[in-house]
């Protein structure tokens, strides 16, 4: 039985022994083949990136800063009446222009009218009663003076004439008043300006002098004025300019009309004190609002112009990139290899970036194309981006 397990064992070690060297040989044949010879030498090189790239230029640039600014009217009136009746007329539509001086209400004059023609008899009354009194005072003088008359009776009748000539005096006055109040009953747009809602019909009774009651609302919207707040750090610019001349102010109503073009006004005024919850100052700009396109309450996007910068070193704003050390952008070099250089940027204004430091008028950098590259990467210009926004002083 010995010799049998013997025999068994030997039958199986034959084909695992066969096994092994084929597995020898085909691991021999794959490293002695042609692909496993590495290639020797330089490495293959990177195929240049395309880029959109535009040049940095020196030039005149505006000092701008932009803000939201809320649309008022040049004034408002709150027409009220000032003496109380029925309100019998209503002369003008809701949303109408009215011009000063036009018709608006007319109030019930019959009451002040009755009252007018009281005045004016009571006026002649006393009238006749104070030429009655001057003619007593004129007969009895030359009978006092050769004492026919009492001085005391004299005196007498010169009080009862002065008496008389103030009583006249009193009821021209009141014929004046109520000359007044008739006038009262008819009310007149004391501006030109647009009519708001009506806010008491017609047939109503109106009280005189409520403070609390108006008839109408009128807005001045021509011209218009526009105020808005800009950081207080602009105050110098500000006042430095507004010595010169009146600061000048571009408003966009583009989204809001179909009107493409802005419209321009001055600054008219200059709060005399800054917010300090906001730390910004308040300012208000005129516009002659000639098309009507600015409307009292409307909101609109404000552009200052502070003055002018010279010489400023300007870039498209695409060209300047954020990362994690700050701001930079991809500089092509004489070789046509991108370099990653470090940029201080001043602000942006009208798509254009105004560079502090690190680039130099001539310079070309890339405005597309920079999420594929790297420093020292070749490049090649695709495209020179000439349109450049224009944001020079005329």
């Amino acid at each position: 039985m010995v010799e049998k397990i013997g025999l068994t064992h030997n039958f199986g070690a034959r084909p695992l022994a066969c096994f092994f060297l084929a597995l020898s040989v085909f691991l021999s044949a794959c490293s002695d083949g042609p692909a496993a010879e590495q290639p020797k030498g330089k490495p293959k090189e990177r195929p240049p990136v395309p880029v959109t790239v535009a040049q940095v230029l020196s030039k005149d640039i505006l000092v701008q800063t932009t803000a939201v600014g809320n649309v008022e009217a040049y004034s408002t009136v709150a027409v009220k009446s000032r003496v109380g009746g029925e309100l019998v007329g209503v002369h003008f539509q809701e949303g109408q222009e009215v011009r000063e001086g036009d018709l608006l209400f007319t109030i019930d004059k019959a009451p002040y009218e009755v009252a007018l023609k009281e005045a004016r008899a009571r006026l002649e009354r006393d009238q006749a009663l104070a030429r009655k009194a001057q003619d007593d005072v004129r007969r009895n003088m030359p009978l006092a003076e050769k004492d026919f008359v009492s001085r005391q009776t004299y005196e007498q009748f010169k009080s009862a004439a002065e008496a008389a000539e103030a009583q006249v005096k009193a009821d021209r006055a009141a014929v004046e008043n109520l000359e007044l109040q008739l006038s009262y009953c008819t009310i007149r747009s004391p501006i030109s300006g647009r009519t708001g809602s009506l806010l008491i019909q017609r047939g109503n009774l109106v009280k005189g002098n409520d403070e609390n009651k108006s008839l109408i609302t009128i807005h001045q919207i021509q011209p218009i004025y526009v105020t808005f707040a800009v950081p207080e750090k602009y105050l110098g610019d500000i006042n430095r300019a507004m010595r010169e001349t009146k600061l000048d102010v571009r408003v966009d109503v583009s989204r809001n009309s179909l009107h493409t073009e802005p419209l321009t006004g001055k600054v008219t005024f200059v709060n005399n004190t800054v917010d300090v919850s906001t730390g910004t100052i308040r300012l208000k700009a005129s516009f002659p609002n000639k098309d009507r396109r600015l409307w009292p309450g409307q909101i609109v996007h404000i552009v200052l112009t502070l003055g002018v910068q010279p010489n400023a070193v300007v870039a498209p704003s695409e060209a300047i990139q954020t990362g994690q050390s700050g701001q930079y952008a991809f500089v092509v070099s004489k070789e046509g290899t991108a370099e990653m250089r470090a940029v201080l940027l001043s602000r942006n204004t009208n798509g254009e970036a105004v560079i502090e430091k690190g680039l130099a008028p001539g310079e070309t950098v890339v405005t597309n194309g920079q999420i594929l590259l790297t420093p020292g990467a070749r490049v090649s210009i695709k495209e020179q981006n000439s349109g450049r926004k224009e944001n020079t002083a005329k």
